[in-house]
């Protein structure tokens, strides 16, 4: 009975020493301690640690790697099985190539590694800009569609009372006829947000509405006649081209501004990027007036008589301008002669219209012929014949064209494309057509004619999706201040105005060439004879700005010692020799001669 007793007291903790709480002063004892007792044992255990680390740094590393490339790594969810679809989802490569802006910047090898820091994070960044620009394009809430008739049905014999029937109600309160036979025929014009309408009446009546609520914004009669009214840069400010002169007006119809120098103007077209408003006048006058000072930036002297056919182009913002001649002229305001002359028709030109792409131009005249060119090559590419001609022509954001003979509209699909038969669609009004404009971002058609306003339903006219930075339809009046500070900060000045756009990025070589060549003159050498030098690149900051400019001077200063010697020696050489040719000639007049005694 002991002998189990005494192995339990011999087992037992208690009898044994407890090892005292460690001490910062007794830390470098204690470790010299455990190194000589278990030496032998860390040398076992090192190799294994050692083994273990590398193990553990490599899957960190792949899993780093892993988490780049954007991919889930086993994540589990509540059921415990794992995501199928790893990762983001993939994008077709056609819609990333439609929103591509540039490609990708080459680099030399002898670049600064700031600067190539800096291309590296502006790639970057334009790669996601892309590529969020191809996710949200799957989340436009909105398509544009045509209408369609049944088998071995017109679309042009449907009535605008029966699509009003057909929509819902939102839809087909957009179709609706004012009567106003006391003071027109009438103008019109949709704001850039497609909201509101202005309504120039030939008499002299004037009317701002927001035409999709229905609610008049002001009415006022001028007392004389009004040839054309236009928008500004938002719906707070409009212009009204009146008998004399051009005027301003506010939305509540006060008169801001009489501008006497702008007299006598027929048609009106407002570039909105640029602030400028354009006017055309009986007087043959071209003018631009820049409406966020107030000063006119030009006035041209196109010297083809009366102007009163008028459009833009909304790509470049050249101004298009039709003669009785036939002959269709383009103007910027940087020229006091026109860009380019076209001849479109046999006789007089009556409408202009340009998509707004900047790629076709659609005209109409006295010959009876509906024209469509491409501006790029200033060549026709189809040619229609219109029993009545068009006296107004308009083209919706989506590529719709609209003409108007006498009293009937006629809408048309795909004109420059495929050969049209048939109109698209067709209306007759009351009165003469006067005035003709699609409504953006609705598919609306807005007619002005002798007996009022004709507001028309035409589907598939206006682009359905809306840039809310640009032109919000449903902006506040706090909205739309900010974004009237940020147009002005980003106004384009009226000299950047070109045919091509493009020429903007790109170098003028004639330019450059003659500047060299003056440069060359100059000093007496070619600077760019020869490579550059590149300095080598050297770290413990000896390769600062100023060290390698330092370094680019001194070889310079070498490699042109010996060019600027010789020329040095070749103006002696010169100098020399007419100085010599010079003594000579001295000595010779010196020498007198028998026929010196009868000079005075």
């Amino acid at each position: 009975m002991a002998a189990p007793s005494e192995a339990a007291v011999k087992d037992s903790h208690v009898g044994e020493k407890k090892k005292p709480p460690a001490r910062y002063w007794q830390e470098p004892r204690q470790e010299e301690e455990e190194k000589d007792e278990n030496k032998v044992e860390k040398d076992g255990e090192q190799t294994k640690e050692s083994v273990d680390q590398k193990e553990k740094q490599t899957q960190k590393a792949e899993k780093r790697k892993q988490q780049q490339e954007g991919q889930t790594y086993g994540k589990k969810f509540i059921s415990g099985k794992t995501d199928p679809f790893p990762g983001p989802a993939p994008i077709p490569e056609d819609r990333v190539q439609k929103f591509k802006r540039k490609g990708k910047t080459k680099k030399s090898r002898h670049q600064r590694y700031k600067l190539k820091d800096t291309i590296a994070r502006s790639e970057q960044a334009s790669r996601m800009a892309q590529t969020q620009a191809a996710r949200f394009d799957l989340l436009l809430p909105e398509d544009a569609g045509f209408l369609e008739g049944d088998e071995d049905e017109d679309t042009c014999t449907i009535s605008q009372e029966d699509i009003a029937d057909a929509v819902d109600i939102s839809s087909g309160a957009k179709y609706f006829n004012l009567k106003l036979s006391q003071f027109g025929p009438y103008r019109v014009d949709y704001s850039k947000t497609g909201r509101h309408l202005v309504l120039g009446g030939r008499r002299g009546h004037v009317a701002c509405i927001d035409w999709q609520s229905k609610q008049l914004m002001c009415e006022i009669n001028v007392m004389e006649s009004v040839n054309d009214v236009k928008w500004l840069h938002s719906e707070a400010m409009y212009a009204v081209a009146q008998k004399k002169w051009l005027y301003i007006y506010d939305s509540n119809g006060i008169e801001l501004h009489c501008i006497r120098k702008f007299n006598d103007v027929l048609r009106m077209q407002f570039l909105p990027y640029h602030f400028l408003l354009a006017t055309a006048s009986a007087t043959s006058f071209l003018q631009y007036l820049d409406v966020s000072v107030g000063k006119e930036v030009a006035a041209i002297c196109t010297k083809t008589g009366r102007l009163d056919v008028m459009c833009q182009n909304p790509h470049n913002a050249i101004i298009h301008l039709g003669h009785h001649n036939g002959t269709v002229t383009l103007w910027s305001p940087n020229q006091k002669e026109a860009l380019v002359k076209m001849l479109c028709h046999q006789g007089s030109v009556r409408s202009v219209a340009v998509d707004k792409t900047g790629t076709y131009m659609v005209t109409s005249g006295m010959d009876k012929k509906l024209k469509v060119y491409d501006i790029r090559s200033f060549k026709p590419l189809k040619s229609y014949f219109l029993p009545a001609g068009a006296s107004c022509l308009s083209l919706s954001q989506r590529g719709l064209l609209s003409a108007a003979t006498g009293d009937i509209v006629q809408v048309y699909r795909d004109v420059w494309s495929t050969p049209v038969t048939k109109p698209y669609m067709a209306h007759r009004v009351r009165g003469t057509v006067w005035g003709l404009h699609f409504c953006p971002f609705e598919d609306v058609l807005g007619v002005g004619h002798g007996e009022g306003f004709t507001s028309m339903l035409v589907p598939g006219a206006g682009e359905p999706n809306f840039d809310g930075l640009d032109a919000n339809p449903y902006r506040s009046a706090k909205q739309r201040q900010e974004w009237e500070v940020k147009a002005l900060l980003e106004k384009i000045q009226p000299e950047l105005i070109s045919l091509d756009p493009a020429e903007l990025g790109q170098v003028d070589r004639a330019t450059f060439e003659q500047r060299h060549q003056d440069r060359v003159k100059a000093l007496g050498f070619d600077p760019l004879a020869r490579e550059k030098f590149i300095p080598k690149y050297k770290k413990k900051g000896r390769s600062s700005a100023g060290s390698v400019e330092r370094r680019k001077k001194q070889v310079a200063h070498e490699d042109q010692r010996d060019v600027i010697r010789k020329t040095v020696e070749d103006k002696m050489k010169v100098e020399k020799e007419r100085k010599e040719r010079e003594k000579k000639a001295a000595v010779i007049s010196s020498q007198k001669s028998a026929l010196d005694r009868f000079k005075k």
